[in-house]
């Protein structure tokens, strides 16, 4: 939650000073900061990146909220032009009419120069209500993927209950959401320990597991990494199995090349296609031969993320 002291009713200072209020960039965050203000009274703007020329340090549909009193989270950069874009917003908030400003190559402000060389073009919504972005944030709550889309000749606003591909669709520019990474490790080891806290500490929702239970069964979906970290096949088969038929995007298993061709001798006598089985990372991770557990959570986090961002990239 938000500190009490942001969303005070006070009224704000005449010419406030853009103050950064959350240290994220994670997109529900920022959203529900835009929601807590409104709900406080507060008028606040969307910003997001809707344009790149060249190197840029965030994505397409990168986004920061700004209020009217100057409060303000989220990056559409890396840090450079995030306060210059506060002063911006609160102009839109004054006047209520929406605005796209460019910042780097192509830019009137020759005076801002984005470190990557390249070019920035971001568009800024006055927010006319709440309704949009909650329904976006039940969304992503439920575990569903969502959008927001933005039409700038009406500035309107306006959710999407489906998966959307983040850039410019005809005459609106739309951003996708994809729900929180969910994390569940199996083991009863010191790799699975290390590697659930390295989740927890990215942001993921995690959940360990001795062994698989009803509850981890039911927590798998298309948003999950399953992440076998035993030294036991028989006590993994199980839980390989229902990965395999929930498919999450990523399932990845500790041991060698020869403890992975016994696993999939094993699956393939239960019935299991070569196909299905090839979905199996083994050895897990993003780099081979992690012998310790930091170095072991370090690699299999970082296949993880690989595998989201691909899987995002691909719309």
């Amino acid at each position: 939650m938000l500190q009490q002291a942001f969303l005070s009713d006070q009224a704000a200072p005449a010419n406030p000073v853009p103050q950064q209020a959350l240290l994220t960039d994670d997109s529900a965050a920022i959203l529900r900061f835009a929601v807590e203000a409104l709900k406080a009274g507060v008028a606040a703007a969307l910003v997001t990146l809707v344009a790149i020329r060249g190197g840029a340090a965030r994505a397409l549909g990168a986004q920061m909220v700004v209020r009217e009193d100057g409060l303000y989270c989220g990056f559409v950069s890396g840090g450079c032009v995030e306060a210059a874009v506060a002063h911006e917003a609160m102009a839109v908030i004054a006047c209520g009419r929406d605005r796209q400003v460019m910042y780097g190559e192509g830019s009137p402000w020759f005076d801002i120069v984005l470190p990557c060389g390249g070019g920035i073009t971001l568009s800024i919504h006055k927010l006319r209500g709440a309704r949009p972005l909650l329904d976006m944030l039940n969304l992503l709550e439920q575990r569903q993927p969502a959008g927001l889309r933005y039409f700038p000749q009406s500035q309107r606003l306006q959710s999407d209950a489906s998966l959307i591909r983040t850039g410019w669709h005809n005459d609106f520019f739309a951003t996708g959401y994809r729900p929180c990474t969910r994390t569940i490790v199996f083991g009863r080891s010191i790799e699975a320990q290390v590697t659930a806290s390295l989740a927890q500490a990215a942001g993921y929702d995690v959940h360990l597991c001795e062994a698989l239970d009803p509850q981890a069964a039911g927590q798998i979906d298309a948003h999950t990494a399953v992440l076998l970290l035993w030294h036991d096949l028989n006590r993994e088969l199980p839980v390989l199995q229902a990965a395999l038929t929930a498919r999450p995007f990523y399932i990845g298993a500790l041991g060698s090349q020869r403890t992975h061709a016994r696993r999939v001798q094993k699956l393939s006598e239960l019935g299991w296609r070569d196909t299905d089985i090839a979905r199996i990372k083994a050895p897990i991770g993003l780099f081979p031969k992690a012998r310790d557990a930091s170095s072991l959570a370090l690699s299999v986090l970082a296949d993880v993320a690989a595998a989201r961002l691909s899987l995002a990239e691909d719309g």
